[in-house]
């Protein structure tokens, strides 16, 4: 199911967790937001649905969160993508299988995603932010301004 506004979207998904004997469904969701217009986040875990109209962010389950950029998930879409903890290249021998490699200090993991759901929610994410409009997307100035009039850490040597 996918719930979009201006400033984000949200995908929800099963990905599977391909084990030594057998997989695993596990319920997903790919986020985007405009204000940070580069990444895309995985939300793994229930999560529930939006209780208000427009809410495109799975609630806070204390479910696993990753953090990956878009350019990386659109690259894993038709070819080998990612170098070191995430990784995404397509199914050889499947037209709708994509796999999504993970690793982590205390373990790694491989899941099966739809081709297709990820397609759709790229499709999604770029008519909010076309691709190379990123950088203008960016509120870099309003956050220096913010350090610049006191409203960030005081980096002064003591």
């Amino acid at each position: 199911m996918a719930r979009s506004s201006r400033s984000g979207c949200t995908t929800r998904t099963t990905l599977h967790l391909v084990g030594p004997q057998s997989w695993t469904s596990v319920p997903a969701a790919l986020v985007y937001e405009a204000s940070d217009p580069y990444a895309v986040k995985v939300r793994f875990g229930d999560g529930g649905e939006p209780e208000e109209p427009g809410f495109d962010e799975p609630e806070d389950d204390g479910g696993v969160e990753w953090l990956l950029s878009r350019e990386l998930l659109r690259a894993g879409t038709s070819a080998p993508a990612g170098d070191g903890d995430v990784r995404i290249w397509p199914a050889r021998a499947a037209l709708d299988v994509l796999f999504l490699q993970l690793r982590a200090p205390s373990g790694e993991a491989l899941f099966e995603l739809s081709a297709g759901v990820v397609g759709d929610f790229l499709r999604d994410t770029e008519r909010l932010v076309p691709v190379g409009e990123e950088s203008g997307r960016m509120q870099v100035d309003d956050e220096l301004i913010a350090l610049l009039q006191g409203g960030g850490t005081d980096a002064t040597p003591p």
